[in-house]
C-alpha cells in the first residue's frame, strides 16, 4: 500500500532514470569484471585488483538502486547498457573513464529530479553513490595519465 502511495508521488520520468542508472551499473560491473579477467602483462598487475573491486562496487550500486526502484513501485531492468571492453589497455581505460563521466552526469540529473519531486531518500542515495563514481573516475583518469 505504501509503495503505491509513493509511486503516485514520483514521476515516471524519475522511475525511468533509475532504470537507466541500473542498466549503467550493470554495464560497468560486467565491463570492468571482464577487463579485469582479460588484462595481460606487467601493467595489468597494477590495476587488476582495483578494477575487480570497482566492478563489485558497481554491482552493489545496481542492487541499491533496484531496491529503491521497487520500493517506489517500479520494476528494475535486467538489461545492461552496451558493454565496451576495448582491445588495448588505453582503449579499455578510456571506455571506463567515459562510462564514469556519463554516470556522474546522469546521477546529478537524478539528484536534481528527485529533489524537485521531494524524494529526499533517492537524492541521498545518489549523492552517496556519486562519491564512489567520482573516485572511480579519478582512478581511470590517473591510469590514463600513466599510459
Amino acid at each position: 500500500m505504501l509503495a503505491n502511495i509513493l509511486f503516485n508521488m514520483v514521476s515516471k520520468e524519475l522511475l525511468d532514470l533509475l532504470n537507466k542508472a541500473i542498466a549503467g551499473e550493470l554495464q560497468a560491473s560486467i565491463q570492468y569484471m571482464w577487463q579485469h579477467v582479460l588484462w595481460k602483462g606487467v601493467k595489468a598487475f597494477a590495476v587488476q585488483g582495483e578494477l575487480e573491486k570497482i566492478a563489485i562496487e558497481e554491482m552493489k550500486h545496481a542492487e541499491a538502486i533496484a531496491e529503491r526502484l521497487v520500493y517506489l513501485g517500479g520494476t528494475p531492468t535486467t538489461i545492461p547498457a552496451p558493454i565496451s571492453i576495448g582491445a588495448t589497455l588505453r582503449e579499455m581505460i578510456n571506455f571506463d573513464r567515459e562510462a564514469e563521466e556519463s554516470t556522474i552526469s546522469l546521477y546529478k540529473v537524478i539528484v536534481r529530479k528527485a529533489e524537485e519531486e521531494g524524494d529526499i531518500t533517492t537524492s541521498e542515495l545518489f549523492r552517496d553513490i556519486l562519491k564512489d563514481e567520482e573516485r572511480h573516475h579519478d582512478f581511470f583518469v590517473s591510469i590514463l595519465e600513466e599510459l
